[in-house]
């Protein structure tokens, strides 16, 4: 009998695929994702830099302290009421760790130094993304869909300077705020935890935060609080400014994916920063 020929095959068993179009498949969806990875992190890019120069321009200064006040005062009694109970339980938790060594008299630099370099900036970006990123994501998402930012467009007012340069001013104003009421609050809360309940000493407490915190530490707390502001403001508002360009969904449905996307983004951006800067830092 003759061997079956390439025409033959058709009828049998189909003929093994080129490793080409085997490795193309494979690897297409990664390369997919990460050009869009790329494109969305250069337009986020551009979009930054064109709110950031307009942060400058006329009639900014009412609008901004408009958002100060959404974003800064309004989120004040959420991170007072977080900053207390971090500092209650680092306190808590140092003290019975410390008092395995017989060294509970540095209880508190260590609560201190933790909330003033860690705690206190990446906690209180997380409190303002949970309840101010959010609304800023729903609210512009909401005017894009329901066509407000066109009516911009069409009265010859720029969209990123009327709305969205305030609210990256205003949070760059706010989280340094925020950041240090969160660590005078917590250190307060570690106060009454460790001394007032547990009965270290209230001399060698404040003692020892005097002689510990120094100013590097307090400014890279602000630094991260810096970067975070930008981080969290930048996300927030380009997601909710593209919300229509979504591809998982349109409409209303588009606004909570994009508000959802928004608040985790942040999250972990913030997180990823935080070890950036302080890699730095150190």
């Amino acid at each position: 009998m003759a061997p079956m020929t390439t025409n033959d095959n058709k009828i049998g068993r189909p003929l093994a695929q080129p490793p080409e179009t085997l490795l193309s498949r494979l690897f297409e969806p990664l390369g997919q994702r990460v050009v869009g990875l790329v494109n969305n992190l250069g337009a986020a890019a551009i979009f930054l830099i064109k709110a950031l120069v307009l942060i400058f321009g006329r009639k900014q200064f009412r609008a901004i302290v408009q958002q100060i006040n959404i974003i800064g005062a309004k989120t004040v009694n959420i991170v007072a009421l977080v900053g207390f109970f971090t500092g209650m339980v680092m306190g808590l938790q140092l003290y019975y760790t410390l008092v395995k060594y017989g060294s509970t008299g540095v209880l508190g630099s260590a609560v201190a130094l933790s909330i003033i370099r860690e705690l206190g900036p990446v906690l209180t970006a997380i409190m303002i993304t949970a309840r101010a990123g959010s609304s800023m994501t729903a609210e512009i998402g909401i005017q894009r869909n329901s066509e407000q930012i066109d009516a911009l467009f069409t009265m010859r007012i720029d969209p990123i300077g009327y709305l969205i340069s305030p609210k990256i001013a205003a949070a760059i104003v706010s989280f340094p705020i925020l950041t240090a009421l969160f660590d005078l609050i917590g250190i307060l809360g570690g106060y009454i935890s460790g001394v007032v309940l547990m009965g270290v000493n209230e001399g060698a407490y404040f003692y020892r935060i005097q002689s510990s915190v120094e100013m590097t530490d307090i400014n890279g707390g602000f630094i991260k609080s810096l970067v975070f502001a930008v981080i969290v403001s930048t996300i927030c508002c380009y997601q909710g400014y593209f919300t229509h360009m979504r591809k998982d969904s349109y409409g209303a449905r588009s606004v909570s994916f994009a508000t959802t996307s928004a608040v985790v983004l942040s999250c972990v951006s913030i997180l990823v920063a935080d070890y950036i800067v302080t890699s730095f830092l150190l």
